[in-house]
């Protein structure tokens, strides 16, 4: 594996994938999605006001994994878990999985949103935090990824006895796809800042 990933880490091409480009093939549309994620991507042409990060355009590599976490992550960000706690998730998984340029991204996220350098700092740390509902979501978090879903009736309870709701609980496992997604593919293609 070693090889394949070394050959990520040194390409980053933004050839769409042939099933998004064939006339009449089975994504009506996709020939435009392709080119404006590759314009996106690549800072080019009116999708250049959005221009994605660097360590996200380099998922471009796989426009479908480009499209699906940027599509994922817009909806995370819609879920109705607050700002905070949604980049507590981010954050819980990011230094799980170990993925240096989410934490730093995601650092800058948060500072923006206001959070005190305590929560940064414990979030880094992977200690409990100072805001009990906010330790909420991220011992929530975490069980959720120890037992792949499976969590025991005792740790939804405990998540919900602060206020938290099914949605929310659910949202979380979304914030968890989303960015296991997002940490496993910088990983693999040695995404930096």
């Amino acid at each position: 594996m070693k090889a394949c990933s070394s050959a990520l880490k040194a390409r980053v091409s933004f050839n769409c994938p042939a099933s998004w480009t064939r006339r009449g093939g089975r994504h009506p549309g996709a020939r435009r999605r392709a080119a404006r994620l590759r314009a996106r991507a690549a800072g080019r042409g009116p999708a250049c006001r959005r221009r994605l990060a660097p360590p996200v355009a380099r998922l471009a590599t796989s426009l479908h994994l480009l499209d699906g976490f940027l599509k994922l992550s817009g909806i995370f960000e819609q879920t109705t878990l607050e700002p905070v706690a949604r980049e507590v998730v981010v954050m819980t998984v990011a230094v799980r999985n170990e993925c240096h340029v989410c934490v730093a991204m995601h650092t800058g996220k948060l500072r923006e949103l206001g959070a005190d350098e305590g929560l940064v700092t414990a979030l880094h740390e992977r200690r409990p935090l100072a805001d009990p509902k906010l330790d909420a979501v991220r011992r929530f978090t975490l069980a959720v990824l120890a037992k792949a879903g499976g969590v025991e009736d005792e740790a939804v309870k405990d998540f919900l006895s602060y206020g938290y709701t099914e949605q929310n609980a659910l949202e979380v496992v979304l914030g968890i796809g989303t960015y296991t997604l997002s940490t496993f593919a910088n990983r693999l293609t040695g995404a930096g800042l």
